[in-house]
């Protein structure tokens, strides 16, 4: 079932991007985002000497993806982890160093196809949008729990939301009379809370608020700064990063650390730049790379996909 509702997006892309790093026997490889493993397997198969490492803190995930790299034998291991805990994961597998790193972030196909998983506001389902359903707290309860100014706040910040306080207003009146529990409800009141201007535009109306509580539940963009850097500093000089973000708070926050380290830091004025103060990557992508046409006419997931690159061209100073 996996294999036919997954399709991996920008697969191609991301394989050239980290070819080079991953042609090299021995190369290790870290898909820190292993979701139903179509970029797992794809690496695997193009790059037949690397080795896998992949990590979903989805149990359901890794227990499909298990299935469908099970023929690639010990050139891969899965993980139960979110991936800022990679330097951990790392130096429990003794690697010091890997040739590639691959993020797709965002929530994955099986994710939002689990109509009880609550991450889909097409369809009602119970408000969980927990990736790992054994820790944190679900959207329900953020909903039902949290004080109205830290709901608009997270709707704002989070869903880039311009509607969040008649939204946050509308949920405080309902939760009072019923806590929420399941996303019908909750699509239902954002469609009679918003202006009709505001329904006219950007698709399914309830989008925003969906992403920002999903984005709450799980911790996205604070596990993302912590990752992104790490991954970084995870790879070995002449290693390749490829990060694949849906929104544009992901795609910042990528951006501003790849951008930093592909920055001198000399103070100005230096006549020689010692080799201390020498960018740390190299960008592979000149500003984010989109999915061509007929890749979003065939998978429509893919169409706010955008694609980011860089290669490790300095060691850390000693």
């Amino acid at each position: 079932m996996s294999e036919t509702r997954h399709v991996p997006v920008m697969l191609q892309r991301c394989l050239d991007m980290l070819a080079p790093a991953l042609e090299r026997p021995g190369a290790v490889v870290v898909d820190c985002t292993l979701g139903l493993g179509g970029h797992s397997e794809a690496l695997l198969t193009r790059f037949p000497e690397a080795r896998l490492i992949a990590l979903d803190r989805d149990k359901e995930a890794l227990r499909l993806s298990g299935e469908r790299l099970s023929g690639f034998g010990d050139r891969a291991t899965l993980v139960h982890a979110v991936y800022d805990e990679l330097p951990g994961v790392l130096d429990r597998l003794g690697v010091r160093r890997v040739q590639g790193v691959l993020f797709d972030l965002g929530v994955s196909s099986m994710q939002l196809d689990e109509a009880d998983r609550g991450f889909a506001y097409a369809q009602d389902a119970p408000l969980d949008m927990r990736m790992d359903q054994t820790t944190g707290i679900s959207a329900a309860e953020v909903l039902n729990t949290y004080p109205p100014g830290e709901l608009v706040r997270i709707l704002r910040q989070y869903g880039e939301e311009k509607q969040a306080k008649r939204i946050v207003a509308a949920v405080v009146r309902e939760r009072e009379k019923e806590p929420f529990t399941n996303s019908a409800r909750l699509v239902e009141l954002i469609r009679d809370a918003l202006p009709q201007a505001a329904k006219r535009t950007g698709g399914n109306p309830a989008k925003r608020t969906f992403q920002a509580l999903r984005i709450e539940v799980n911790g996205e963009l604070t596990v993302l700064e912590r990752a992104v850097p790490a991954a970084v500093e995870a790879l070995a000089v002449g290693g390749r990063i490829a990060v694949l973000s849906y929104h544009s708070l992901e795609d910042r926050l990528v951006k501003q650390v790849f951008a930093a380290g592909a920055t001198s830091t000399a103070p100005p004025g230096l006549p020689v730049v010692p080799e201390r103060y020498q960018p740390k990557l190299k960008l592979l992508t000149r500003g984010a790379e989109l999915p061509t046409e007929e890749e979003v006419a065939q998978n429509r997931r893919a169409a706010p996909a955008r694609l980011r690159g860089a290669e490790r061209i300095r060691e850390d100073d000693l």
